[in-house]
């Protein structure tokens, strides 16, 4: 397994360790996947 992979499993699981922000992460897929999302522009500083 790479460095690379592995990593990318820990930050999934960090990611989903709290049922509130799992939730918050499965409706906005749902939104992008429904097409409600939004682009926005990046601000240059």
């Amino acid at each position: 397994m790479s460095l690379d992979y592995y990593n990318s499993l820990m930050e999934t699981v960090y990611l989903l360790k709290s049922p509130q922000n799992a939730a918050h992460l499965a409706k906005s897929i749902a939104q992008y996947k429904a097409g409600e999302n939004i682009q926005r522009e990046l601000i240059d500083e």
